[in-house]
């Protein structure tokens, strides 16, 4: 009996803080989207982070784009052999590209290098001061280092997930054209002939989703940190897993509202 106590109150215990820690991130994020409408506004941090997001995680993503594109079609090619339907190749990526895997990946990419990258920026601010002395000199914290960050990563992970896209088909044209046996122009007429602009919208809506919450989470757990080094890894940790994790079950919430019947 006791120990059904011990597990009951355990769980209760685990379930407030979760809910005091959504709770807590939520407010955070209210405060730096109520900066967006009120000045100043600093164009130039927004500028160099948007550059930082967009520009130099190109590369990463750029190559996760064309590498998913061409296994996706080696291994649809695979299984739609079984039923003599073969020719569903181009199909399956494009619509695999656009609608999941262009958005969830380069989200993943985009966790793993910015938002440890502003969490590790952010965290060595807070425990060396920096951010208490933002304050001394009647400078808002969260206008100056979390809004323009939040702005410029919603708006730059969609322009990469275009990139995406067109070089996760492109990798799976290549191996389809050239590995697989399908003709350049059949291939790229049953591609374009069966997507439909709803399901690159609704990726580019995921991937500003996504972007969100990467900078939010990296900011967050900067933000927050404390206890020197240690402290600032641990935040750095902490914003690319809770990142991933909000990525994949956002993903779902989102791909039920817009593709439920």
């Amino acid at each position: 009996m006791d120990r059904a106590l011990d597990l009951t109150a355990g769980l209760g215990r685990f379930a407030i803080a979760m809910l005091r820690g959504a709770g807590a991130v939520a407010l955070f994020a209210a405060e730096a989207i109520s900066h967006v409408v009120r000045p100043p506004f600093y164009g130039r941090l927004f500028l160099r982070a948007f550059l930082e997001i967009a520009w130099f995680s190109l590369p990463v993503v750029a190559l996760t784009a064309v590498f998913t594109g061409m296994v996706l079609a080696l291994q649809s090619y695979t299984g739609f052999a079984r039923f003599n339907a073969e020719g569903a190749v181009a199909n399956v990526v494009v619509l695999s590209i656009t609608r999941e895997l262009g958005p969830v990946l380069a989200g993943l990419m985009v966790a793993g290098r910015i938002g440890a990258a502003f969490a590790a920026e952010i965290g060595t601010m807070r425990v060396t001061d920096q951010i208490d002395a933002l304050t001394t000199l009647s400078t808002d914290p969260m206008k100056y280092l979390v809004t323009p960050r939040i702005v410029a990563g919603t708006i730059a992970l969609p322009l990469l997930v275009v990139v995406a896209n067109v070089l996760g088909v492109m990798g799976g044209w290549i191996i389809g054209t050239q590995q697989l046996g399908f003709a350049s122009g059949a291939y790229l007429k049953a591609t374009f002939d069966f997507l439909q602009g709803w399901d690159v919208i609704s990726g580019l809506i995921k991937a500003g989703a996504f972007g969100f919450i990467v900078t939010l989470m990296g900011c967050w757990c900067g933000y927050r940190s404390g206890g020197g080094a240690q402290g600032v890894g641990r935040a750095t940790t902490a914003a690319v897993v809770s990142s991933s994790i909000l990525i994949l079950a956002s993903d779902y919430v989102l791909t039920a509202v817009m593709f439920s019947r």
